[in-house]
């Protein structure tokens, strides 16, 4: 019994010698002494990214763990439940970088593979038929997944509600995705990302016709505040409505023409008013 009790202390002896010695890590050529830690550091992660795949499932996987491009994780459009709880797939670690994004801008940033999250769903996206266009929607499971996986990430980096964006919104020349039908506003309804408050959109627009022409550069500087990579020039050419239809298919998904119209000034001043006041 007293060997056992003292083999018990003579354990619990250098457990606690460990605990205050400093961490030496081999790294096989040289050793790395841990024991100082800097205070001026942050995370890699800056911005989280929306996207859909516009393949099925199956093809997804294959192609994000393909050879050109990756992300860090993938939302099935039927996930199944594990424990009570969705799966969803990563495939790139939090601390790596992914193929995501591409040549991408926003709110001064760019080449945002470098430094986002980036999130893919499983959605064919825009369905071109003889009859038009229509999308895929995004099914409650899914939705629910995404909710769940996007908010713990959220939480643990801290971004700000205004860096949760699409594709289309750091791209808006070349992409448009998570297009028309993604959940934005249940997401910011779940403590993710930004939405204008309705009373706010009401106000700025008044009494003027939503459709109604609006001052086109004093648009471009609102949405360049907000984050887009927009020219102030004050010329409606296809760039500039590209830019005001991925902010309209984030905030305005009934109507995304990339119009300069009143209702689209007036979501973009309420936004700037609660974010950036």
């Amino acid at each position: 019994m007293r060997r056992v009790l003292r083999l018990v202390f003579l354990a619990l002896a250098c457990a606690l010698v460990t605990a205050c010695t400093p961490t030496m890590l081999n790294r096989g050529t040289y050793i790395a002494d841990t024991q100082y830690r800097a205070k001026n550091a942050d995370s890699r992660v800056r911005f989280l990214v929306m996207h859909y795949t516009e393949i099925d499932e199956a093809r997804s996987l294959a192609v994000l763990t393909g050879d050109q491009v990756s992300v860090h994780y993938v939302v099935p459009d039927a996930p199944r439940v594990q424990d009570g709880e969705p799966v969803v797939y990563q495939l790139v670690p939090e601390d790596k970088r992914a193929w995501h994004a591409g040549q991408s801008y926003w709110q001064g940033a760019t080449e945002l593979n470098a430094s986002s999250i980036g999130i893919e769903n499983v959605n064919l996206g825009p369905i071109d038929t003889p009859a038009g266009r229509t999308w895929q929607p995004y099914p409650p499971a899914q939705v629910d997944a995404l909710v769940k996986l996007s908010r713990d990430i959220v939480e643990r980096y801290g971004l700000p509600p205004t860096r949760v964006v699409g594709h289309s919104d750091i791209a808006p020349q070349r992409k448009i995705d998570p297009g028309p039908l993604f959940p934005w506003r249940t997401l910011y309804e779940a403590g993710v990302g930004a939405w204008p408050d309705d009373a706010t959109v009401a106000a700025h627009l008044a009494s003027r016709d939503p459709k109604a022409p609006c001052d086109v550069r004093a648009l471009q500087e609102k949405l360049k505040r907000y984050g887009y990579d927009v020219a102030t020039d004050g010329i409606l050419d296809e760039k500039t409505r590209r830019v005001f239809g991925a902010f309209q298919m984030h905030f305005r998904p009934s109507d995304y023409a990339g119009d300069a119209d009143a209702q689209t000034d007036a979501i973009a001043q309420a936004l700037l008013d609660k974010y950036f006041p």
